[in-house]
């Protein structure tokens, strides 16, 4: 069996840390975002700028996954563990390299005062969601969205049901 992974801090405190490992992760990061924007440091550091962390699990000098993470206070839960992103790469699944980011993320939660770990996945991400529940996660609610770039404001009722 392979060696654990490395964790590294790539971002945190609204600094990224690690420029060199940031580069390394995009390939691995695109493979799940594949719409970001062409200025991925740009873009990651808007992220970073915003609150959002970024740590990965890398073997030598490749990045194997890659988690973007934030924390944050709110009404429900108190301190609020999110992960936004959590992907790895694809000739990499299988050997225990999103267990070792999802531990790390659960260790870092819990040092943050965090009671919980949160993170949403696409419905069409069926495998994701077999590793989530094979890791402990489980549906804790829905999450509902309204895309607000086209004209989606409704102005009857007549299809809800």
């Amino acid at each position: 069996m392979a060696r654990e992974p490395d964790i590294v801090r790539v971002a945190s405190s609204r600094t990224v840390l690690e420029p060199q490992w940031l580069a390394r992760a995009e390939s691995v990061h695109r493979a799940l975002r594949p719409g970001l924007p062409a200025d991925y440091a740009g873009a990651m550091k808007g992220v970073v700028d915003d609150g959002g962390e970024i740590a990965v699990a890398a073997r030598d000098s490749e990045v194997l996954g890659i988690a973007v993470f934030r924390v944050y206070r709110n009404t429900s839960s108190g301190v609020h563990f999110y992960v936004d992103d959590l992907v790895t790469a694809g000739h990499a699944r299988s050997q225990g390299i999103g267990k070792a980011l999802l531990d790390w993320l659960a260790r870092e939660a819990l040092t943050r005062g965090a009671s919980q770990l949160r993170l949403d996945s696409g419905t069409q991400r069926v495998d994701a969601h077999r590793f989530y529940h094979r890791e402990g996660m489980h549906v804790a609610c829905f999450n509902f969205s309204r895309d607000l770039t086209q004209n989606s404001t409704r102005t009857s009722h007549q299809d809800e049901g």
